[in-house]
C-alpha cells in the first residue's frame, strides 16, 4: 500500500458532537461514537463523515457530520468546523501502523515548517467514511488530517 502525504482543502463540517476530558480509552470513544450517531439517525440528520479530534490536552471531540437544520440536544453540541487547509494522509491501519504515519507525517510536516510551506500546525483529526469498528472499509481508508496555517 502506497502512502502519500499532501496538502488539500477540506469543505465546512457542521458537526454533532460529544465532548470530555480524561485519558485516552477506545471504549469511551466508541460509546460516544455511537451515542452521536443513533442521536442524528433518531432525529433524520442522516450521520456522514465521523471525526474524532483533540482540540486540547487531554481533551477528546467525537461527532458526526450532519445538515444545516441539527439543533444542539442535552450533551450534544453542533459546532461548524470552518473550509481550511489540512495536511493528509488516507492508510489502513491494519497494513500499517498508525504509529508510523503519525510519526511519518509530523515529520514532514515539520520540514514543510522548516521550507516555509506553512507557518504552523493547529490541531489534528480522524476522519472515518462510517463507522470504524462496524464498517471495515470505513476503517481501511482512515484520513488523518492535520490543521495547517500556510
Amino acid at each position: 500500500m502506497v502512502v502519500d502525504f499532501a496538502f488539500k482543502r477540506t469543505p465546512a463540517y457542521r458537526v454533532a458532537s460529544i465532548a470530555w476530558t480524561g485519558p485516552w480509552k477506545d471504549a469511551t470513544i466508541r460509546r460516544n461514537f455511537e451515542r452521536v450517531a443513533q442521536w442524528a439517525k433518531t432525529r433524520g440528520y442522516g450521520p456522514g463523515l465521523w471525526i474524532f479530534r483533540e482540540p486540547g490536552t487531554r481533551r477528546w471531540v467525537t461527532g458526526v457530520v450532519v445538515n444545516a437544520r441539527a439543533r444542539p440536544e442535552g450533551t450534544i453540541r453542533i459546532r461548524t468546523l470552518p473550509a481550511t487547509r489540512v495536511a493528509s494522509v488516507v492508510f489502513d491501519p491494519e497494513v500499517i501502523s498508525p504509529a508510523v504515519v503519525y510519526h511519518g507525517l509530523t515529520d514532514w510536516l515539520r520540514w514543510q515548517k522548516k521550507e516555509k510551506k506553512i507557518r504552523r500546525v493547529v490541531s489534528y483529526r480522524e476522519v472515518y467514511r462510517g463507522n470504524p469498528w462496524k464498517d471495515k472499509s470505513a476503517y481501511a481508508r482512515t484520513d488523518v488530517q492535520f490543521v495547517v496555517r500556510p
